[in-house]
């Protein structure tokens, strides 16, 4: 399992090539080796790639537009061919299908999209927030139903440890639940301030990493785990690398 950096993190320092070409020199010094694409600017996938390369960076993930998945999937592909770049990802549910009376419509509008994906060799990735942990009507969560309406082969899943804690569930739990359904994970730790959830470094917070780690080695199958931060107090370069940091010191890079 390798450890790399959402780029996500630090999508303000990544809008223009100049700037993406600066942020990724920094993050390469840290230590990682391996990138997720998202929320970065318009960029040449072929220069993107060149950039990171020029870093040693592999870029191993994305988040995509929902519409390019359903509507762009053989440009989507193509260009991930060009990054070199084996998951393709959907940062968060659309709205529309954030309920319990259209979320069956979201294997009906994503799985022949994600056929094509799986067909180029390549898998779908969706990545959780906290709504999914929602109960409906029939007791089953929102993220049990995608994962009883798209198999395996058809979409994996980017757990996020900070969100499965702030949807109230066990990350450990549900890193078994989805076994042999996650090829990437997104690490980032839970604080508190008073009344407040903050996202934090990884153990820099009050989450249990060191039983989430061992549980991802115990079940394998994980090649990448990003470290991603959404906000972060003071500079999110510091935070990925204290990130980075954390994680090297238990043998992790």
């Amino acid at each position: 399992m390798k450890i790399g950096a959402q780029l996500y993190t630090v999508r303000d320092f990544c809008q223009t090539e100049g700037d993406l070409a600066c942020s990724l020199e920094k993050i390469a010094k840290m230590g990682y080796t391996t990138v997720q694409v998202s929320g970065i600017g318009k960029i040449d996938p072929l220069r993107l790639r060149e950039l990171c390369a020029e870093n040693g960076l592999s870029i191993v993930l994305t988040h995509n537009d929902p519409n390019r998945i359903i509507n762009d999937t053989d440009r989507l592909i193509e260009e991930h061919n060009i990054l070199g770049c084996d998951y393709i990802g959907l940062g968060a549910m659309p709205p529309k299908y954030q309920n319990f009376f259209w979320v069956e419509h979201f294997a009906r509008d994503f799985r022949e999209p994600a056929k094509k994906i799986a067909a180029a060799g390549k898998l779908l990735m969706y990545h959780n927030h906290n709504f999914e942990f929602e109960k409906g009507p029939d007791g089953r969560r929102l993220i049990e139903i995608l994962m009883d309406d798209m198999a395996p082969e058809e979409m994996g899943f980017t757990l996020d440890t900070y969100w499965v804690q702030a949807g109230g569930a066990d990350v450990c739990e549900w890193l078994e639940r989805l076994k042999g359904r996650l090829p990437c994970v997104h690490l980032k730790d839970m604080a508190v301030k008073g009344f407040d959830q903050l996202m934090a470094p990884v153990l820099e917070g009050n989450m249990n990493f060191r039983a989430i780690l061992a549980k991802l080695e115990e079940l394998g199958g994980t090649r990448y785990a990003l470290v991603e931060q959404d906000t972060c107090a003071g500079s999110p370069f510091d935070c990925l690398q204290k990130s980075y940091d954390n994680l090297a010191g238990l043998g992790y890079r």
